[in-house]
């Protein structure tokens, strides 16, 4: 496979931007991408299961605008929510692992 010289790879232009692993900006952009991952993940089961942001926050005991900060990124969220989210509202079940 051909490199390109001017070309930049994505772990190369993380650590440009925001650091390499232990600094405090890489660390807090890694944080941000986690949430914004799980945000998207509860968007996508969601919507496959066809559920509304409102019938979604019933089935689970919360409200319409905290699933909406959820899943655009905008809300910490805390873990026993997270569980009801998945378990009650999804009917899924959580998985944590440590990496």
């Amino acid at each position: 496979m051909k490199k390109h010289k001017d070309l930049t790879s994505f772990s190369e232009h993380l650590d440009q931007q925001y650091g390499v692993y232990g600094t405090s900006t890489r660390d807090a952009y890694e944080a941000e991408f986690e949430t914004f991952k799980l945000g998207v993940m509860i968007q996508e089961l969601r919507k496959e299961q066809g559920l509304t942001q409102q019938q979604l926050a019933e089935k689970c005991g919360t409200t319409k605008t905290y699933i909406s900060r959820i899943e655009n990124d905008a809300s910490d969220i805390r873990l026993s929510t997270l569980m009801r989210i998945i378990h009650d509202g999804l009917g899924k079940h959580l998985k944590l692992s440590v990496g």
